[in-house]
């Protein structure tokens, strides 16, 4: 199974900044197959995903995300990972270009996965907020709460490490936000002190 891969965003991250960045994804907001949701705080971003669009809608794609997303229900996923992590030697993986954290559970095993490969550096956008409250992330591990959740009230952002859509590169910068729009990894903290991270949307 190709658990690790690179859509066109990634490629031009990796090579901006010339690391070999990968990315994992699964069903956005929920599987097509079983109808389990993969994104259970995801609210207003619904309607304007960018994981349901585009290419993520080719109808090979969507094959490939149940497959990854039925290997993380699986006892061993965690060893399958660090096995493709090894095979691969990716510096930098993104977890979710689409879909989210649906459990504790699930993110047990992403820790996991991280505390097992030190050297290479996890990051994630998520709305999953609640599931991460009181948590100690791995240190190769970085979150972004991103806006458009049910539970947008809980990001303080003056504090969080947060995203934010906006219409156009100008309201974005006056806002004092960074532009992780091209290059993926200004979204994290080895890459920009800033915790305000925008996007333009698309």
């Amino acid at each position: 199974m190709n658990l690790l891969t690179q859509n066109s965003k990634i490629k031009k991250t990796s090579k901006h900044f010339g690391v070999k960045l990968m990315n994992f994804g699964i069903p956005a907001y929920r599987s097509r197959v079983s109808g389990k949701v993969t994104c259970p705080f995801a609210d207003k971003c619904i309607k304007y995903c960018y994981a349901q669009k585009g290419a993520y809608n080719y109808g090979n794609v969507h094959p490939v995300f149940e497959e990854r997303y039925n290997a993380t229900k699986r006892d061993d996923f965690v060893e399958v990972m660090c096995a493709e992590i090894k095979k691969k030697k990716p510096q930098f993986i993104r977890v979710h270009d689409s879909g989210d954290y649906y459990s504790n559970a699930y993110i047990d095993k992403w820790f996991e996965i991280a505390r097992k490969n030190p050297d290479v550096k996890f990051y994630s956008y998520t709305k999953s907020i609640p599931l991460f409250e009181g948590r100690t992330l791995p240190h190769n591990y970085c979150l972004i709460y991103s806006e458009g959740s049910k539970v947008d009230d809980m990001i303080d952002p003056n504090v969080h490490r947060h995203s934010r859509i906006f219409r156009d590169k100008d309201e974005l910068r006056i806002s004092g936000y960074i532009d992780a729009s091209k290059n993926d990894l200004y979204a994290t903290k080895w890459y920009s002190p800033n915790h305000k991270i925008g996007l333009i949307f698309h």
